[in-house]
């Protein structure tokens, strides 16, 4: 299955609307998702790139990736998501 739609801050697959984040007014956030954004924040604002790789990390090593495959999509990919890009 190809996702088309990627949080813009941690880069998990937004598959399913219910992993949208939400807006301030309560509306759903297509971009982010709801474990990086809620009523129109960041959850963790202060969040470095390198806290969310170490935060993503453990995820991806249990559905089956190895912590290097891990570290190194997330330094390749994160810094292109809207969060990060500068």
């Amino acid at each position: 299955m190809e996702f088309k739609n990627f949080c813009q801050s941690c880069g998990m697959p937004l598959e399913d609307e219910k992993l949208f984040g939400t807006n301030a007014d309560g509306s759903k956030n297509s971009e982010q998702c709801i474990y990086c954004y809620e009523n129109g924040a960041y959850t963790q604002p202060d969040l470095t790139m390198e806290g969310m790789i170490d935060i993503c990390v453990p995820h991806m090593v249990n559905d089956g990736m190895s912590e290097v495959e891990a570290r190194a999509l997330l330094n390749e990919n994160l810094p292109k998501l809207k969060r990060w890009a500068k």
